[in-house]
């Protein structure tokens, strides 16, 4: 069996509304090129309407070559549950694994390319490695800042997790009846999303209720913390990094 590569990003750490999208994209190692051919570059580097294009011609592809996908979505309200004990790095250490996961085979060969979001790259490669498990024995792990810049087949995930990041959003906005833009703080719908989703009696499900500028558009309108949501009992989020070790 031939050797196949997974790209691995994110699309979605930062915005106080939505999901945080993770995508694992896995290839066969001779099929890079096809990447390049069609114009798979970072996301932020593309429009909106050349993410989709190139979106639409990745799926079609992978139906005929045997391509994997691993999409996983993490909705406002998981998010805030790990944020109550674990950090955004150690998030995505667990939501890449996930991906990851459901883009392989256990008796294949493969290669991990991950945008790496911690400020040590090595050190979210080797968290990676940690929370795969044994399933990683066989893997080779390149972690890297900006990953989705310099290799086609992140650069592919990113534009997967950017595309079905923006879906979800779009989804969101029409169920709501308002335009929540982006999600990030400097984009002024959102702003304005924020704070009339803020003035509801009850925090919306769709805010990270962890974000201060969701706890600040909260504070303001009522005149009180934003209430915690109800989680029950769950098991500790990890907190630190290298604590699968």
């Amino acid at each position: 069996m031939s050797e196949r590569h997974i790209g691995v990003d994110e699309a979605g750490r930062g915005p106080a509304i939505g999901p945080l999208v993770v995508c694992a994209l896995s290839i066969p190692k001779e099929d890079r090129g096809i990447l390049n051919n069609i114009g798979v570059d970072d996301s932020k580097n593309l429009s909106k309407i050349r993410r989709e294009s190139i979106h639409a011609e990745i799926v079609s592809i992978s139906k005929l070559r045997g391509w994997e996908i691993g999409l996983i979505h993490c909705d406002a309200g998981k998010i805030d549950r790990w944020m109550e004990f674990g950090t955004l790095n150690t998030l995505e250490v667990m939501l890449f694994a996930e991906a990851i996961t459901k883009a392989t085979e256990i008796t294949s060969k493969f290669t991990l390319f991950l945008d790496a979001c911690d400020v040590d790259a090595e050190r979210f490669g080797r968290n990676v490695s940690s929370a795969l498990g044994k399933r990683s024995n066989g893997f080779k792990i390149i972690s890297k800042h900006r990953m989705d810049s310099t290799d086609a087949i992140t650069g592919a995930a990113s534009i997967i997790a950017k595309v079905n990041r923006d879906l979800a959003i779009d989804k969101l906005s029409k169920e709501l009846g308002v335009d929540l833009g982006s999600g990030y703080p400097s984009d002024m719908k959102s702003k304005t999303a924020i704070e009339d989703l803020c003035r509801e009696e009850i925090p919306n499900d769709c805010l990270r209720r962890k974000w201060s500028n969701v706890e600040r558009a909260w504070m303001m309108h009522h005149r009180k913390p934003i209430p915690p949501r109800e989680f029950g009992k769950f098991r500790r989020a990890q907190s630190a990094l290298d604590e699968w070790n």
